[in-house]
């Protein structure tokens, strides 16, 4: 199968607002998963193990934190003279007001590189988000693409109903062509949802974008298309259109947007790598420096939960995970919750339903969450910013938020 022609896309640069705390002061693509990876660890890596080489990281918000952590390409043998990893930064100077800066959502965004796609004249053209877990072979989407003759084609998975809401819902008939599109409904009637996972006949997808930027760009405010995301207009003017089918992914997928969910996958991985994490043949790539084994010392009482490198326990782990260099003190008891890197939970603290980002200190006896929430509900996990310090004796109740570099 030919591949040189595929280019892909990965859209990376939202704030990631419903992150809250934890994105005040990075990109969410780059928030740490399972101790040892990160967000963008998976769209990198999906599209190396698919032998797509030639793929653009789109960045924003924090854009330089987010090109460090990928280090060129390297990791994934995207370090390379021809094709390769490109980063896409906002410019200035280039074009109309409404095609620089800040895209205002992913269809925005596409909008503005239209010019530079079209330059590179791909035969298909994959664009994909960067804060979801899976394992997948992009060229399989690829070659469906092909054998429909498709003008879109949307990678789905199937969830429960009731998570739908945030998320586009895909009716397809038997052929799998799209009949109904709806983004982000209500009251969903299918939990078949998009995995932001899209190809695109470059031929047709550029001139849709100059359509609806004619019809919605004079409505819009100044510095914006009037675009917005995938699924407002793109998308649905695609089905419209007739040539846009689905294909299917098998296995695991988890969005991580909101801190519910973001728990929630990570209590999916801490006994099974559900063929996502740990297969040599389809490896997850990463950008992380190099540290010691992790050390479980005597008293230690450790329980289904995932103890990443340099980290050192001495007191009770329960369902939770542990970042690198991060330290459990004697005494202290972590529960269902994820500690980022070089973090200290001193002795007696108590941390539950609790996400606690890196450089971090919870400090004696102080009482982080509840153990006692609805794990469904984002406003009820607690949220503890980058470098913070929670006082000696201090209770932050559950669904509490801690801003970067503040203390309690």
């Amino acid at each position: 199968m030919t591949r040189s022609h595929v280019l892909a896309l990965v859209q990376a640069g939202g704030a990631g607002g419903r992150m809250d705390v934890l994105t005040r002061e990075r990109a969410k693509p780059t928030l740490p998963f399972a101790g040892v990876f990160q967000l963008v660890d998976f769209p990198l890596s999906n599209l190396a193990n698919s032998g797509i080489s030639d793929v653009w990281l789109s960045v924003q918000f924090q854009g330089a934190g987010l090109g460090e952590e990928v280090a060129n390409g390297r990791p994934w043998d995207l370090d390379r003279n021809r094709g390769g990893l490109r980063l896409l930064m906002p410019q200035e100077g280039t074009g109309a007001t409404d095609e620089e800066g800040f895209a205002k959502g992913n269809a925005d965004e596409l909008y503005r590189f239209r010019d530079q796609v079209m330059a590179e004249a791909p035969e298909a053209l994959v664009v994909m988000s960067a804060d979801h877990v899976y394992r997948f072979d992009v060229m399989d989407a690829v070659e469906t693409h092909r054998r429909t003759g498709a003008e879109c084609t949307i990678v789905v998975t199937t969830i429960p109903v009731e998570e739908a809401v945030d998320h586009a819902t895909v009716v397809a008939d038997n052929d799998g062509r799209v009949t109904d599109f709806a983004y982000k409904p209500d009251d969903p009637e299918t939990g078949t949802v998009a995995t932001e996972i899209f190809v695109y006949d470059p031929d047709v997808l550029v001139p849709v974008l100059e359509e609806l930027h004619r019809e919605l760009g004079a409505e819009a405010e100044e510095g914006d298309t009037g675009l917005g995301d995938y699924g407002e207009h793109l998308v649905p003017r695609l089905v419209e259109r007739g040539r846009t089918f689905v294909h299917e992914m098998p296995g695991y997928w988890k969005d991580l947007g909101q801190p519910h969910k973001y728990l929630a996958a990570h209590h999916d991985v801490l006994t099974d790598d559900l063929d996502v994490l740990g297969d040599l043949d389809w490896p997850i790539l990463s950008h992380q420096s190099q540290r010691p084994a992790a050390r479980v010392l005597d008293g230690a009482d450790v329980h289904d939960s995932l103890l990443s490198s340099g980290s050192c326990v001495s007191g009770t782990v329960v369902r939770s995970v542990i970042g690198p260099g991060a330290v459990v003190e004697a005494g202290a008891v972590v529960r269902d919750s994820v500690v980022f890197r070089d973090t200290r939970i001193r002795a007696g603290a108590r941390v539950d339903w609790s996400v606690v980002d890196q450089d971090c200190v919870v400090g004696p006896d102080a009482v982080v969450g509840s153990p006692d929430v609805d794990a469904d509900d984002p406003d009820a996990i607690t949220l503890i910013g980058r470098g913070s310090t929670v006082g000696a004796g201090v209770t932050l109740p559950a669904g509490a938020r801690l801003e970067p570099g503040s203390s309690a």
